[in-house]
């Protein structure tokens, strides 16, 4: 999963996200174990985008993110995996639907800027 994940609300989305491409290769692709090349592209993808999350232990839902990180393929990619899987999510794993639910209720943070400007007027 995610290798230096400080939170475990980060390690369940990662957790979530996995389970939601697995779902939909399983019934759209039908590969024969594991994940099909194009599935497992889009999983180690999602990883590596939450493992840079600018937002990190206050990250909200993808869908509610001021930042948009996923190459706009990718994201239609992952939204097509979500509008098949979410619905389904709730038969195949129940408990983390309803938490990413409730997850899609948090309040998006305001970005932190990188390097702030340094306000003139302000002595040192």
């Amino acid at each position: 999963m995610l290798r230096n994940a400080r939170n475990r609300r980060i390690q369940r989305e990662a957790f979530t996200i996995e389970m939601m491409i697995r779902l939909y290769c399983r019934k759209k692709h039908r590969p024969q174990g594991g994940l099909c090349s194009d599935c497992q592209e889009l999983a180690d993808y999602a990883q590596r985008r939450l493992e840079k999350c600018p937002f990190q232990t206050e990250k909200p839902t993808c869908a509610n993110c001021r930042v948009h990180c996923y190459r706009a393929e990718m994201r239609a990619r992952i939204r097509e995996v979500m509008r098949y899987s979410g619905p389904r999510m709730l038969l195949y794993h129940p408990l983390l639907a309803v938490l990413h639910q409730i997850d899609g209720r948090r309040p998006t943070p305001a970005l932190r800027e990188k390097n702030p400007k340094r306000d003139p007027d302000r002595p040192d």
